[in-house]
């Protein structure tokens, strides 16, 4: 049943035919009779079945976000002084794990997917030729995210990470699948998508990311949109060495896209470059600039005189290779209309961590499928069971993800209290091992 949804999703078709100027709410609520849960039939208690959280816009509801929520939710973030941890995922496993950390601190959280990450959740063994398993694979794990942010009552904006024009393709067809999803559910399948044409020029970035908010805003999706280079390596886009100058927007640049974005939708958001770059590197070899966000705010608001919100920040900014960075550094962004940091080096390194510390604990258990030092004749099988490593990298990761939400100052969000314990969780042969 799962892969004739997929493939009617990702049929070609024409576009909605109609269009706002500003994103269409999504479905009022994500209550047990709407959402995955009420459509599939799925148990909906606690968290799951309430309708809005105590401390967030109405239009805020565990599961998935899309249209005014996702923008209500952001402007939230910058009205308050909070960022959104927004993580790469590559597998169901780091997706459980992102809304455990979510839950665990009450908050919302923002999942997302590269191209290469759409491909592996696809499968490698999937040709990916006009990016087949990528379209795939992201549709795949949207689903995933779908079903279980309800569960795990928590808001989550879905997004897709860099896209550089030649992955346009890669972005086509999830839009797709987002507007046969639209006609039949009245809201699109991802939440955002980030066209990333940084490396183009800045007439031909604007234009092109004009022609897909138009078509992105018919249905309710955000656009994150690039300018300067992020420096560092990430997912096979190497910008190493690149000149320093590239890893600094100008305010003047940040003006154009507002002027240029704004009158088609609201729903978007820029990565600015103050210094970024991807990975993590040794202290003094990464020089942030956050003041280069302030200094972009004061120059448009200046620009839009008395039309200029009230809290001196028009732009909504999005913080790109986070990993690592100052906190100082992080927060001050946050003054500065920071929403949205993108977290995957240190993630990627957190779920390693937890495999390779279960493996150092377990290490005689884990040579032979029969014999250990309790035995020669003693079996080994709930030690391999792959979800007892799994499970190990899914808690390292959501103690990494614990220190992003208070560095980002997001914690305690929502309004839900503390998370309860979750019970009957015992994993192979009911007798799990303490992980």
């Amino acid at each position: 049943m799962m892969m004739k949804v997929l493939a009617l999703l990702l049929l070609p078709q024409v576009a909605v035919a109609f269009a706002t100027h500003s994103a269409p709410k999504s479905c009022s609520s994500n209550s047990a009779l709407s959402g995955s849960a009420g459509e599939l039939g799925l148990p909906c208690e606690a968290e799951c079945a309430i309708t809005k959280y105590p401390n967030m816009p109405d239009s805020v509801h565990p599961g998935v976000l899309s249209g005014q929520a996702v923008v209500d939710l952001l402007e939230d973030a910058k009205k308050k002084g909070y960022a959104i941890p927004a993580v790469n995922c590559v597998s169901s496993s780091g997706i459980n794990a992102c809304l455990e950390a979510a839950r665990r601190n009450d908050a919302p959280i923002i999942i997302q997917f590269s191209s290469g990450g759409s491909q592996f959740y696809g499968g490698k063994g999937l040709d990916n030729t006009n990016y087949r398993a990528a379209i795939a694979g992201a549709v795949s794990g949207a689903f995933h995210v779908r079903t279980m942010a309800e569960q795990y009552g928590v808001p989550v904006i879905l997004h897709t990470d860099h896209c550089a024009k030649k992955l346009l393709p890669w972005i086509d067809g999830l839009l797709a699948a987002s507007e046969r999803y639209f006609e039949q559910h009245g809201e699109p399948l991802f939440s955002s998508h980030m066209i990333d044409l940084s490396e183009e020029p800045i007439e031909e970035n604007i234009e092109i990311c004009k022609t897909y908010l138009k078509r992105m805003s018919k249905i309710g999706i955000m656009l994150e949109m690039e300018l300067g280079i992020t420096g560092g390596e990430e997912d096979g886009v190497d910008n190493s060495d690149r000149p320093a100058e590239d890893l600094y927007s100008k305010p003047e640049e940040i003006y154009q896209v507002y002027k240029e974005l704004t009158p088609i939708s609201e729903a978007f958001t820029v990565a600015a470059a103050f210094g970024n770059v991807h990975g993590v590197y040794s202290p003094g070899n990464v020089k942030l600039e956050p003041k280069i966000l302030s200094r972009a705010q004061e120059y448009i608001a200046e620009k839009l005189g008395d039309k200029a919100p009230a809290d001196g920040k028009p732009v909504k900014f999005v913080f790109h290779g986070g990993s690592g960075s100052d906190i100082n550094d992080i927060q001050e962004s946050i003054g500065y209309g920071v929403i949205k940091m993108n977290i995957d080096t240190d993630t990627q390194w957190s779920y390693w961590e937890g495999i390779r510390s279960f493996e150092a604990k377990y290490h005689d258990y884990l040579q032979t499928q029969i014999g250990n030092p309790e035995g020669a004749d003693k079996p080994n099988k709930k030690y391999y069971d792959p979800r007892e490593c799994l499970r190990s990298a899914e808690v390292k990761t959501v103690e990494r993800l614990q220190q992003s939400y208070s560095d980002l100052l997001c914690q305690n969000i929502l309004g839900l209290g503390e998370a309860q314990v979750a019970e009957n969780i015992l994993g192979p042969r009911r007798g799990g091992l303490p992980v």
